[in-house]
This record gives structure tokens, C-alpha cells and sequence, in this order.
């Protein structure tokens, strides 16, 4: 009987499994990594590190690859993960080996220069986010929001229509359905508490008829909905009841708003709190870029030859 590894426990371990299937592994020889009599070997603290495989002068190590290993990974999914990746670090190795061989010398000089390029990019972009997030008053008032809404309230039109609705989906063979139909249409305080009240029987209920919502999202909640049908079921005080092999749709419609319309400050108050934070960040990194700059130039690390005096 073939004794389970030790680490099993542990990570499900993929060097002894792939040590039991290194004849099945294609393309690429794990370099190093059968040299141990156990795998509890390979978590032990290391002076060098451990190749799992080469191509040419360049190794690909097994810290490299163990953190992509997850705990419920079964052994042969470890196996077949490692296998995989070798197999893709390697041909990727081997195509840049030959890209530099075959590629002509400005291309290479000018792909050097994007990769430069990109590399600072990264590294200034997460350093200035970091600052950013560290500093940035992300503080907005009610009152901000309705100053902005107000100043650039013309700009704010909808390009999709809005409705105020309320609605119930009920079962298909629902034995109250016209005391419902009249509760739904009434709206009164003692209408509101009976359907309350039986709530639970209801497929799907929206009875929040002071918010907007748009046309799709309504059409998505109550499917007999369609752009060919919804002209004439979502207008302002429309009543409607819709079915489908699911049940039965009623709803009263309150309100609507048409496209190209002025977006209604509820609605819209999100995206403005987004366009303030966004200016805010902004008008952050201008300030940092300049703070910066001048710093140096006061410390004598930044100077600009040529510049007439």
C-alpha cells in the first residue's frame, strides 16, 4: 500500500504528486525538484532557491509558482496546474529567446522603450493612487450635491426612460387576484397594510413608488415587458397586468419620465457624488505633481539645462 505524503494536509502537495507522475509530464523537465526524499523537504527554509525548470540562463523557481497552489486544490489538480504552467513559462521563454534572435534592432529598441515606459507607469500610478487614497477628502454633504446638480443641471439628461412604479408578481393561480388589483390601484393607508399583510404569497413586490427606475430594470423584473410593448403599459398612471408562464404581473405606474428629459436629483445624485471625487482626485494629483517637482528643485535634485537666464 502506497503511503499518503505527509503535506497532504497541508496544500495537497503538488511536488509529490508530480514526482509520482514526472514520466507523464510532456515538453519540459522539472529541474530540481526530485532530489528530495520527501516534500516536507521543499517548505523547509532554503539558502538558495529551488528551480523547478530552465530554458537556457533563465529558471523558473518554485517560490515563483507556489503561491498560485490553493489549499483546495485536489493533488491531481496541483499536478495538472504546475504541469500547465511550466509547459506556458517555458514556450513563453523559448518565443522571447527567439523574438530578440530574429526580431530587427529598431523594433527591439522600440519595444524596450514601451516596456520602460509602461514599467514607470506602473509604479508612479500606485504610488500616486496610494497618496491619493491616504489624503483625499471623500467627505460629500447633501447640500454639495444638490449645489452641483443645480449648477450643471442642464447637462444631466436622461438617455434612457425613467418610471415611478409599484408592482406585485403573483402566482399564476392566485385566488385573490382582483382584491389585489384593487388594492394596488387604491394605494390607501389600509390598502398598503393588507397587502402587506399577504406579502408573503407574492412572487415579486416593488411597492416603493417615490423612486425612479428605468425602463430595463423594470423590464428585467417583470419579463411580458418588451421594448415593442412597453410604450403602451408604462405611462403615468397607467394600470397594467401582464402574464407569462410564471404568473401574473400588476402593477400601477405613477410617474414617467421620457428620454432627453433633466435627470431627477435622486437618480442622478450617485454619478454626481463620482464626477465630485473624481475632480477631487484630480485636482489631488496636479497639486502632488507640482508639490513634488518643486521640492526637488528646491533640493537640487531636479534642474533643466539650456533655459535662458
Amino acid at each position: 500500500m502506497r503511503t499518503k505524503p505527509s503535506c497532504l494536509a497541508l496544500s495537497n502537495c503538488y511536488f509529490c504528486g508530480m514526482l509520482f507522475l514526472q514520466k507523464k509530464i510532456f515538453l519540459i523537465p522539472v529541474l530540481g525538484l526530485f532530489v528530495f526524499s520527501s516534500c516536507d523537504s521543499l517548505f523547509k527554509e532554503k539558502t538558495e532557491k529551488e528551480p523547478l525548470a530552465r530554458v537556457g540562463e533563465t529558471f523558473l523557481y518554485k517560490e515563483d509558482i507556489a503561491s498560485f497552489i490553493t489549499n483546495d486544490m485536489s493533488e491531481q489538480d496541483s499536478i495538472l496546474f504546475v504541469t500547465n504552467y511550466i509547459n506556458n513559462w517555458a514556450s513563453k521563454q523559448l518565443l522571447l529567446s527567439k523574438s530578440k534572435i530574429n526580431l530587427p534592432e529598431e523594433k527591439l529598441k522600440e519595444y524596450d522603450l514601451l516596456v520602460d515606459d509602461y514599467r514607470s507607469d506602473l509604479y508612479t500610478r500606485a504610488y500616486v493612487e496610494a497618496l491619493v487614497l491616504q489624503s483625499q477628502d471623500t467627505a460629500i454633504t447633501t447640500s454639495q450635491l444638490r449645489e452641483y446638480y443645480e449648477k450643471e443641471k442642464e447637462n444631466f439628461k436622461l438617455n434612457e426612460k425613467l418610471v415611478q412604479l409599484r408592482f406585485v408578481g403573483l402566482p399564476g393561480q392566485f385566488l385573490d387576484k382582483n382584491q389585489v388589483i384593487e388594492k394596488i390601484k387604491g394605494w390607501e393607508e389600509t390598502d398598503k397594510s393588507y397587502l402587506d399583510s399577504i406579502a408573503v404569497q407574492f412572487k415579486k413586490i416593488h411597492f416603493n413608488d417615490s423612486i425612479w427606475v428605468s425602463v430595463t430594470r423594470v423590464m428585467e423584473e417583470i419579463p411580458p415587458l418588451t421594448p415593442l410593448n412597453e410604450e403602451k403599459y408604462l405611462k403615468k398612471s397607467q394600470f397594467f397586468e401582464l402574464q407569462d408562464s410564471i404568473g401574473v404581473y400588476l402593477g400601477m405606474v405613477t410617474d414617467v419620465l421620457e428620454i432627453n428629459s433633466t435627470a431627477p436629483f435622486d437618480y442622478i445624485s450617485p454619478d454626481i457624488r463620482q464626477l465630485i471625487l473624481n475632480r477631487r482626485r484630480l485636482n489631488h494629483i496636479r497639486k502632488l505633481e507640482t508639490e513634488i517637482i518643486d521640492e526637488a528643485i528646491q533640493k537640487n535634485e531636479f534642474e533643466v539645462y539650456g533655459k535662458d537666464e
